[in-house]
């Protein structure tokens, strides 16, 4: 119970519709009682004819309050039904059938309030869940399955929400109908509430194994379910870049908007299950209607049966063994629940260990040049950078070349503070950045990665992702700088074509050209290019050459290059080698070297 008390606080701002639904369970449990306790009186009225009462009754303390409300539901059967039996008979199904009618209602008042809360949680957690994926680190998620992250976000909140309804009738509903329907079972017959307290667990047993909980599908829902899904897919996915533009905001929104959605269709398809409970229950208690009918036409007109045992036998049986199995079922329930509330609270409860000290300075602007000094960094136990120092003056490019797992990519994941330094400093303008707050770090850098994140949405969208209301000329220009605005002007809708997931719907040359022009539209001081052409053929890598080139006039760059051809103009060029420099210099000045730069020019000519 400890992770469900933690789970609660996200019930206050619904805690209305869950007293609501505590005030219906209580006249549930009451009516539902009642129906069967006002049966007994009036079935003696017709049964028993020599206990008829033709005096209003009068009252005389509380101690007498049952025999006073039977005698006076059996004076107001006798007035009504004179002679008349038949009268009689119909005016006491009647009255039972209201009761059922009453009882029933209020079950599904509890039932309709009690979704909102549900539903209510459910958004707020998913929410909630989507807020701390987006802002725990890139490091996290090199230790978690993406499938389980999502696992989390969808089938364990879904448990929860079971488990949230299955405590409430655990507390409510179920107990008092049954302590309700044990005092008047008591109260009418001592023999008859043993016989059905032998015959429960039979019955239990044997409902069980047969009855099988229906679950109706909406297509709407499983839709907006995919949704919101794919979502969370691609901010995982992408997360780099969402970060790296300062989108988590948007993708927050969007996020939030498909959960609204979802929670109102939800609400729908709920509240039109929860409605067809207390339907078939009624459906069933008018068939027993007919059986009384029928019974007591045989005991009154053939004289072949007794009709007060049976229909005994069939109410209070029916009465105490729903809310029984309804018990068992949420106590299984709330033990997953338990387990699925464990789980979630595992993502809320991380501690994101990049973030912004108090007092963390707001930068917008980039003067001077970025330090890194004496830095060492490891993902695990080993090493990837150790004592590494670097200067990139403001309007220099600076490239990074070396073998694979030389620390390249890892230098920029540093500097965007994707990943905090071990040890050393790296500084923008003198300034440590982790006096900097992420936002205004970020804002202030571009990021062009090999692998083209793009999103399922239009070109525009994809554009405008690090700029907020951008103009559809902004968005066109920034096309143009990076090649991209001829091909785009020939896709189906243009700029409102939809790339599909991932841009699969574009070739790679095509998909790396959006995100240079991404990058060209946000605008940045400095900009970051991990390995941005190594993917593309010879036309495609022309092309994006080009774009990155203009892109890169009077800016500050750091680029990570595979294809050493794409770099010759690098104002400075440093060779890694197991996170250490082993050379640096320009073009020129390494080739004259004759050494690691050398070896790797050649290997690639030769390739």
């Amino acid at each position: 119970m400890e992770y469900f008390k933690k789970i609660l606080q996200f019930a206050k701002p619904y805690s209305k519709y869950g007293y609501l639904n505590i005030f219906f369970n209580i006249l549930y449990a009451l009516f539902s009682a009642l129906s069967f306790a006002a049966l007994i009186p009036m079935l003696d009225v017709l049964f028993k004819p020599e206990n008829r009462v033709f005096e209003a009754p009068v009252y005389t303390g509380f101690g007498n309050l049952k025999d006073y409300l039977q005698a006076l539901i059996n004076f107001k059967v006798t007035e009504y039904s004179g002679d008349d039996e038949m009268k009689g008979l119909i005016l006491v199904i009647g009255l039972v059938l209201v009761l059922f009618l009453l009882k029933n209602f209020f079950n599904y008042l509890a039932m309709y309030f009690i979704t909102f809360l549900r539903n209510g949680v459910l958004k707020d957690i998913r929410n909630k869940m989507y807020q701390k994926i987006v802002e725990l680190p890139i490091s996290f998620y090199s230790e978690k399955r993406k499938g389980d992250v999502i696992a989390r976000i969808t089938s364990d909140v879904l448990e929860i929400q079971h488990s949230f309804l299955s405590i409430l009738e655990l507390i409510v509903r179920e107990p008092l109908t049954i302590l309700f329907t044990i005092i008047i079972m008591f109260g009418i017959s001592t023999k008859l509430t043993i016989f059905v307290f032998v015959f429960i667990p039979i019955a239990g047993t044997i409902i069980s194994r047969i009855g099988k909980s229906l679950k109706k599908k909406s297509d709407r829902v499983q839709r907006e379910q995919g949704e919101f899904l794919s979502i969370v897919e691609e901010t995982l996915g992408g997360l780099r870049v969402i970060k790296a533009f300062n989108s988590e905001s948007y993708f927050s929104r969007l996020f939030e908007k498909s959960t609204l959605r979802f929670f109102k269709f939800s609400n729908s398809l709920l509240n039109r299950q929860n409605l067809a409970s207390p339907t078939g229950e009624f459906l069933g208690i008018l068939v027993i209607g007919v059986l009384l009918w029928f019974g007591g036409k045989m005991v009154l007109v053939d004289k072949t049966l007794d009709p007060s045992s049976f229909i005994a036998y069939m109410g209070l049986a029916y009465n105490i063994l729903t809310p029984a199995k309804s018990i068992s079922k949420a106590s299984y329930g709330v033990k997953k629940g338990n387990a699925a509330a464990e789980r979630v609270l595992e993502i809320l409860e991380t501690e994101n260990p990049i973030v912004d000290k108090a007092g963390a300075v707001e930068k917008s602007s980039f003067d001077q040049g970025i330090e890194l000094e004496n830095i060492s960094f490891k993902y695990e136990d080993e090493y990837v950078l150790k004592n590494f120092s670097l200067s990139v003056p403001k309007g220099n490019t600076v490239a990074l070349v070396g073998q694979s797992g030389s620390g390249k990519s890892t230098i920029a994941n540093l500097v965007t503070r994707f990943y905090d330094v071990n040890e050393g400093e790296i500084s923008i303008d003198g300034r440590n950045i982790k006096d900097i707050s992420k936002k205004s770090l970020r804002g202030l850098m571009g990021l062009v990665t090999q692998d083209s994140i793009l999103f399922n949405d239009t070109v525009a969208n994809n554009i405008a992702l690090g700029k907020e209301n951008a103009t559809q000329e902004e968005i066109m220009a920034a096309a143009k700088i990076a090649n991209a605005h001829d091909f785009i002007t020939q896709l189906p809708k243009g700029y409102d074509t939809n790339i599909g997931d991932s841009g699969n719907k574009l070739s790679g040359g095509q998909k790396q050209r959006l995100s240079i022009a991404r990058a060209v539209l946000k605008n940045p001081p400095i900009m970051i290019l991990d390995e941005a052409t190594s993917a593309l053929d010879t036309e495609s890598e022309r092309l994006v050459q080009d774009a990155l080139e203009k892109m890169m006039q009077n800016r500050t760059s750091i680029v990570i290059a595979h294809r050493l051809s794409t770099i010759q103009n690098a104002n400075t060029i440093v060779v890694l080698q197991k996170g250490e420099i082993v050379e640096q210099g320009t073009h020129s000045e390494l080739l004259a070297k004759n050494g690691t730069y050398s070896k790797l020019v050649a290997m690639q000519s030769l390739g």
